[in-house]
């Protein structure tokens, strides 16, 4: 991935807060994983206090732990956590939930820290981004969920909004019901409280799509939209929205305007450059700056 940007906006020291960690040892954690027995710890203490070496390290130099479980249990006593993937659990894409040492997570945060210095400046009123792309099938729903779990990984509340009415994603992505969503709240049936927090990952909540309206621009262009915005920023420090692409609908302007900022997403070997061209148009043309673009090639 690659994020270019224009400007910087604010330190990085000024817009993070980190969560802390549990204080608890890694050895007690493993325990009650069932990685380890009383006797194993026993073992592995005694290792420990012969090599010098870290409690976790002494457990792998014994073949009573994998580096797996070790990386597991450093994630719960740093706060840092897991889900489970699959059937019951969120999907696949949301790799920074489920496999956050993944490498493509480590180049998420690398785009999350330039955002953070390029972007994120709530006192100027930037903390909604707009995550748009020129076309379909480019990574926006993919990058706006796992952008949403790296930045409620700082310690940030997070809100991310499905405002793609044409073939909306997060709902299946994180596994939540969209029986309320985003349609709802603006139709004026439900409040911004319809958003999920998401189990298992502290500050980060999800505003799915809702049922699919007739009338999707129509809906995003009432004022109730800018409303629930104003409001969402009173409660979250971060706020992401998915759209639907641009050069073929025109919710996505309607969404950057309101956002005021948008990320232009490509997708490596399958974005035309005229489209992107005609994308960054229409972003200006909907007075929306666009703080950086992204080349998605997971």
């Amino acid at each position: 991935m690659l994020l270019k940007s224009t400007d910087n906006v604010l330190p990085l020291e000024s817009a993070t807060r980190a969560p802390g960690t549990t204080g608890r040892p890694i050895g007690a954690i493993l325990m009650d994983e069932g990685k380890l027995t009383p006797s194993d710890s026993e073992q592995v203490l005694a290792r420990q206090r012969e090599l010098g070496w870290r409690f976790g390290e002494a457990a792998i130099e014994l073949n009573l732990i994998t580096d797996s479980d070790l990386r597991q249990a450093l994630a719960k006593q740093y706060e840092f956590p897991y889900l489970v993937s699959g059937p019951d659990g969120v999907g696949k894409e949301l790799v920074a939930a489920w496999n956050p040492f993944h490498p493509t997570v480590e180049e998420l945060r690398v785009v999350r820290t330039q955002l953070l210095m390029r972007w994120f400046n709530p006192e100027a009123g930037r903390r909604t981004l707009a995550i748009t792309s020129a076309c379909a099938r480019e990574g926006r729903s993919f990058i706006a969920a796992n952008l949403a779990v790296v930045f409620s990984q700082l310690g940030q509340r997070t809100l991310l909004i499905d405002a793609d009415f044409r073939a909306p994603r997060q709902q299946s992505i994180f596994n939540v019901p969209d029986r309320f969503g985003l349609s709802s709240a603006l139709s004026g049936r439900a409040e911004l409280s319809t958003a999920l927090p998401v189990s298992g990952i502290t500050g980060l909540s999800v505003l799915p799509a809702g049922p699919i309206p007739p009338n999707p621009l129509e809906l995003l262009s009432r004022a109730s939209f800018a409303a629930l915005l104003a409001k969402a920023q009173q409660e979250y420090d971060t706020i992401l929205i998915d759209t639907p692409p641009l050069t073929a609908y025109a919710d996505a302007q309607c969404v950057a305007f309101r956002a005021g900022d948008a990320l232009l997403v490509t997708r490596e070997h399958h974005t035309r450059m005229a489209h992107t061209e005609r994308a960054a148009r229409e972003l200006a043309d909907a007075s929306a700056r666009i703080v950086g673009t992204l080349m998605n090639s997971f």
